[in-house]
């Protein structure tokens, strides 16, 4: 039996993500993700301004006059979301802990998905994989993948990205539509990124809490590291141990989106302090003005 507050948050996000979907994306997701490929159609009759590529030099010889190859495009797309359950997704100092704004974001996703009738799978991971739901269609397979989230408890509490990557590219053989959603406290996960990447339409979303960037004077405190459980004391009245600190994960963060960027994979990046809202809106915004120039 779930439990009525999580109930509560499943019918909420549900509510959120329809309105967000009917008011925000006006079928932006429809002009963002293109289809997996291309069917023949027919060919037909060549007309001035046809692109002279498609034309079927057999078809015309045959006839004696142009004829071109007409194609549909194969627009049901896998949309694939795989959500970072390590113990560091649990973590949080402001409302929302990672892994809820993970199912929200989820939420907003699947049910875009829905209105264009593609398939929406799940892939939970630590460092192994803890839930695969392959991907379906249909109103009940999205409030599932908001109710497993909201309700998961992974076996394992560290975190393996190149596993769980690793268990995509042998899964999907269809090119798909991948949101990888991560703190990305890991490392050695580019081979398996640049591999992913090459065959599907790959987005990297990198979801930070303020204390994972920035500490404040508190005194001499214990940290434990949640997914190893090793213990540090730091003393943060020292201004040059704080500088270092935030010094340390800026850099983090640059060498992750280099790392993204050399692979030519998107990124949204969430903090757990502020609404997602604008940041997913500037993603769709920056895609289709990149489809607009390739066009």
């Amino acid at each position: 039996m779930i439990d009525k507050e999580i109930l509560k948050k499943i019918k909420n996000i549900e509510i959120h993500s329809r309105k967000f979907v009917n008011e925000v994306f006006s079928g932006e997701y429809h002009s963002v993700f293109k289809g997996v490929g291309i069917n023949f159609s027919e060919c037909r009759e060549y007309y001035p301004g046809d692109d002279t590529r498609f034309i079927d030099w057999n078809v015309t010889a045959r006839i004696g006059k142009p004829y071109i190859k007409v194609f549909d495009e194969e627009r049901q797309l896998n949309l694939v979301l795989m959500i970072d359950a390590s113990s560091s997704a649990f973590f949080s100092t402001a409302q929302k802990s990672k892994l809820e704004i993970a199912a929200e974001l989820s939420g907003i996703l699947a049910f875009s998905a829905l209105q264009n009738n593609d398939k929406v799978g799940v892939i939970i991971f630590s460092d192994i994989i803890e839930k695969y739901l392959p991907p379906k269609t249909g109103k009940k397979n999205s409030l599932r993948i908001i109710r497993e989230m909201l309700t998961f408890t992974p076996k394992n509490c560290q975190t393996n990205i190149s596993k769980a990557l690793e268990f995509a590219i042998k899964t999907f053989k269809r090119k798909s539509v991948i949101f990888l959603i991560s703190d990305f406290f890991d490392k050695n996960y580019e081979k398996n990124l640049a591999l992913l990447s090459k065959k599907h339409d790959l987005t990297n979303v990198i979801i930070t809490d303020i204390r994972d960037l920035i500490l404040e004077n508190c005194g001499i405190i214990n940290f434990r590291d949640i997914e190893t459980g090793e213990d540090i004391y730091l003393d943060t009245t020292d201004k040059k141990i704080l500088e270092e600190f935030k010094d340390c994960n800026k850099r983090r963060l640059e060498n992750i989106e280099r790392t993204f960027a050399k692979y030519n994979a998107d990124i949204i990046k969430l903090n757990s302090e502020k609404s997602y809202i604008d940041s997913l809106i500037a993603y769709f915004k920056k895609r289709i003005r990149q489809i607009n120039r390739n066009h």
